[in-house]
């Protein structure tokens, strides 16, 4: 990727946070490399190189700044509408895919060769595959290291090392000191019932009402809770099972408390919060493109952090998209819930009253695929026992890979979903920026002009030809629109 000495320069000077996350400053003369904001002096213009990624500047042999602290920086986002690859990758990526495979499986994964990869990450990140999974997973260690008083030990086995000898191996080369001289001064690690409290970083503006809304109206009783601004549900990762709860924290973070009883299940925890909140977006990127339609632009200008919500689980979201079908949000929402009632697993006695109302996991999908489900059309029913053997039969089907052209086709080849439904989850558990249901009603309502005539769904899909690749965007934005009227 190319990066404008200059102009990278100028950002780095004021210190401007709109760069923060997609750019790092290395400093030659020290050998460390910075975000934009950090408040150390300047470097002459002379002793700096630019890279896209903080990957890319640990493989040139840069070590992380310890004032300005790369680990809380938000994730990248410079990329993203450039490369959909690139996008699919590091979600795999944070979710693990690299720990149980090599480069080559997660080409495969993505419907494409294991060079082509290393070549669209070189170009769009600077880094290889593995150079920025290990990136991760040394900067996720630093980030517990300040944050919290872990023993180095489950420190390093949190963050995804495969022993304690590797962990101070890492920190000594890349540091220039064990990892005991990095600790911080705070006295997070507990949350008061023996979890852990991390902040997550994002690129404001965060419009968290908006989110938190949409959550709300969609919380499946007994599985997720909306209470007092804040965000709860139970977890579910092999065996285990947990808790979780996100609020907005001071600075552009969300607080993040976590209870689980397994560490190394940390990084895929961090890895789905920033998913479901939608932590990577670049909210000016966004606006900027959408901001030319003039329907959309009011919008954009009013509610300009707005973010696409996403999924805790795959399964989860896609059930509770066919159980929408023809029903309203309500209805679809209190079935859900006695859904999770009857066929949930019931949280251990030791999260139960984590948080209020949090009582059961969702279903797994080799229950549902073996019961028949009452209260609902006959139709209904069965799609969502052929989703539940369709997971089954390729637990993928509901992960990020290769196209949003392919991952449609795929959903919609399954009874019971259709186009809509399709989008939806392509959108909020596919994480497909660019996934668009050209058909709702509610998109076609917003748009209507002066004399209430509204566009058919082949014009809306026409019309946001312009709205590429953030399509998700302007659904939320029309959507949020025709909500409020």
């Amino acid at each position: 990727m190319q990066l404008d000495h200059a102009a990278c320069y100028r950002a780095i000077q004021a210190r401007d946070a709109r760069f923060d996350g997609q750019i790092f400053t290395g400093v030659k003369t020290t050998g460390i490399y910075c975000r934009p904001v950090c408040p150390a002096r300047t470097p002459h213009v002379e002793n700096v190189v630019f890279y896209p990624s903080a990957a890319a500047a640990q493989a040139a042999g840069l070590r992380p700044c310890l004032r300005c602290r790369p680990e809380a920086s938000p994730d990248f986002a410079a990329w993203r509408g450039t490369s959909n690859t690139v996008s699919r990758a590091l979600a795999l990526i944070e979710t693990g895919a690299l720990d149980a495979a090599d480069v080559g499986g997660l080409a495969e994964r993505l419907g494409m060769g294991e060079r082509q990869l290393r070549r669209l990450f070189r170009q769009h990140l600077g880094a290889s595959p593995v150079a920025v999974a290990q990136t991760r997973r040394v900067l996720l260690a630093k980030q517990l290291l300040h944050e919290t008083r872990l023993p180095m030990a489950e420190v390093a086995l949190a963050a995804g090392f495969g022993s304690i000898r590797r962990f101070n191996e890492t920190f000594q080369a890349l540091y220039g000191r064990p990892p005991g001289a990095l600790r911080g001064d705070s006295t997070q690690v507990s949350t008061g019932n023996g979890g852990l409290s991390l902040r997550l970083a994002y690129r404001p503006p965060y419009d968290w009402e908006a989110m938190i809304g949409f959550l709300r109206l969609r919380a499946i009783p007994g599985v997720e809770s909306v209470e007092a601004g804040r965000y709860a549900r139970s977890i579910a990762i092999g065996p285990e099972r947990g808790v979780l709860v996100v609020r907005p924290a001071a600075g552009n973070f969300l607080a993040v408390d976590i209870h689980f009883p397994r560490l190394p299940a940390l990084p895929a925890i961090i890895a789905r919060v920033r998913r479901l909140f939608d932590l990577a977006a670049d909210p000016l990127a966004i606006a900027a493109q959408l901001g030319q339609d003039s329907a959309l632009a009011p919008l954009v200008a009013a509610r300009p952090g707005l973010r696409v919500p996403g999924a805790w689980d795959g399964f989860e979201l896609a059930v509770r998209a066919i159980l929408g079908q023809q029903i309203s949000v309500t209805a679809a929402t209190v079935l859900a819930g006695k859904i999770a009632a009857a066929y949930g697993e019931a949280l251990p006695a030791d999260m139960q009253g984590l948080a209020a109302g949090v009582t059961h996991v969702f279903p797994q999908p080799a229950v549902l695929a073996g019961v028949e489900l009452g209260g609902m059309p006959r139709k209904r029913a069965a799609a969502l026992a052929s989703l539940a053997g369709a997971v089954l039969a390729d637990p993928l089907v509901l992960s990020g890979r290769r196209s949003l052209d392919e991952a449609i086709a795929k959903l919609k080849a399954l009874p019971g979903i259709g186009e809509w439904t399709a989008q939806y989850i392509a959108m909020r558990a596919l994480r497909e920026p660019d996934a668009f249901p050209h058909g709702d009603i509610g998109l076609m309502r917003a748009l209507a002009d002066a004399d209430g005539r509204r566009p058919s769904a082949t014009e809306l899909l026409a019309r946001a030809e312009a709205w590429r690749p953030w399509r998700a965007y302007a659904a939320l934005h029309l959507w949020t629109a025709d909500g409020e009227e």
